[in-house]
């Protein structure tokens, strides 16, 4: 942080004179009127709003465009002029950026903004291994409690993908990320059930975190390189593949007699009257 970053922090401890006293209001018609996301990009590589925006400008289809602050600290702010635009970028996290994660969050212009606040990101988790009998949504969101808060979007896509449920849970990042969990089941036998994660890339397989790669980890560092892959207790395999929403994997089916009713209805004239109905001999 630097000094003039520290005073504007801990201004209120400060003598102030009276020229630096309140006297200003500002109105609230003088504001501009927008609507922003402030991104933390977890690389340590130096931003390019250029390459920035030539990546999202493809992927957000914005109608109106949107415009990119270098905010420093590898933070971004985008601005824009629909509040629709805003909402629908947030919800189709996990966002990326030359392969590594990007922490979004709704920012309204009258806060400061701290790099600890980003960390919490929206991600679809598919819950495989669950029992057949007790695999449905309602299961699988109560397994996925324990990864952070679990999201109901009106919505969403079939959640049922066949050997697995998915789950829209807002995780965490400053933790390292739950492989899966162990459940117990009516008959006292325990069970554990795996968790992948759609669109996850960087992944530090030493530690779990989202936040660096392996070799920035401190475990590999403190290890002096001597760590070895049986070492690593996450992996690839916490990576789901693209789920396909139009993919059915779960019809329902009529009961044979309803379905051929429905098929061939019997219609009779005007007038008459349909036959009677016999018991058996």
């Amino acid at each position: 942080m630097t000094p003039m970053e520290d005073i504007t922090k801990h201004w209120s401890s400060l003598s102030l004179s009276e020229k630096e006293g309140s006297g200003l209001r500002l109105r609230k018609e003088q504001a501009i009127t927008e609507f922003a996301i402030a991104a933390r990009f977890l690389t340590k590589r130096p931003l390019n709003i250029e390459a920035i925006a030539n990546t999202f400008t493809p992927l957000w289809r914005t109608k109106s465009g949107f415009k990119i602050k270098n905010l420093g600290n590898h933070m971004i702010l985008f601005s824009f002029d629909n509040i629709g635009e805003v909402d629908r970028i947030l919800n189709s996290e996990p966002w990326s950026f030359d392969k590594h994660l990007m922490v979004l969050t709704h920012y309204d212009k009258d806060t400061s903004l701290n790099p600890l606040d980003f960390n919490r990101v929206f991600f679809w988790v598919q819950v495989f291994d669950i029992p057949v009998r007790y695999r449905n949504r309602e299961v699988a969101e109560q397994i996925c409690e324990v990864l952070g808060s679990v999201i109901h979007p009106p919505d969403a896509p079939d959640s049922d993908g066949g050997s697995f449920i998915r789950v829209r849970v807002q995780i965490d990042i400053s933790l390292p990320l739950c492989r899966g969990r162990l459940i117990s089941l009516e008959d006292g036998k325990e069970h554990w059930v795996s968790f992948k994660y759609e669109r996850l890339l960087n992944l530090c397989y030493w530690c779990g975190l989202l936040t660096h790669e392996d070799k920035n980890c401190n475990k590999w560092i403190d290890s002096e390189g001597s760590l070895q892959q049986k070492d690593q207790q996450f992996g690839p395999w916490l990576r789901a593949l693209p789920y396909q929403a139009s993919r059915r994997n779960v019809i329902n089916v009529p009961g044979f007699f309803a379905k051929k009713n429905k098929e061939c209805p019997v219609l009779y004239s005007p007038g008459t009257q349909p036959p009677t109905a016999h018991g058996g001999p």
